[in-house]
């Protein structure tokens, strides 16, 4: 009864969710050295830290601050718009930034068929074999 009465008013999943955080910054290694936040890590981690923060992820939003290095202060609105060379109407204002991109891929058709022609803009020392399945790490 206890369980039904936490899962129905949501707290279960909070808990749970806050245990996991605990027990993650339990584990953290903070003597090893993490790899340096390049720019586009900066912005991708801002980008999912505010999709986390607008869905009420928090507690998974905070592993995402400690884990990846990110400021645990947010970054600027304005700021993220001008590096993404965004420009927002007011509606757009009120949900993460992610939504925004997501949405003007879904509802533009591009000149290539539809399709939009990526490239890598991670460092040499990211990429890997296309025909090698990525290894876990220990």
């Amino acid at each position: 009864t206890l369980r039904e009465s936490l899962e129905s008013r949501g707290v279960l999943g909070q808990l749970k969710a806050q245990i996991r955080a605990e027990v993650f910054n339990a584990l953290d290694d903070q003597s090893e050295p993490r790899p340096a936040l390049s720019h586009d890590n900066l912005l991708i981690n801002e980008l999912v830290r505010d999709y986390l923060e607008f869905n009420k992820y928090r507690y998974t939003a905070s592993v995402l601050t400690a884990e990846s290095g990110q400021p645990e202060v947010p970054l600027d609105r304005q700021f993220m718009a001008n590096e993404l060379k965004v420009v927002e109407d007011p509606s757009s204002r009120s949900v993460p930034l992610l939504y925004g991109l997501l949405s003007h891929f879904l509802n533009s058709s591009g000149d290539s068929g539809g399709k939009l022609f990526l490239r890598s803009s991670a460092p040499a020392t990211m990429t890997r074999d296309p025909n090698t399945l990525p290894v876990p790490e220990s």
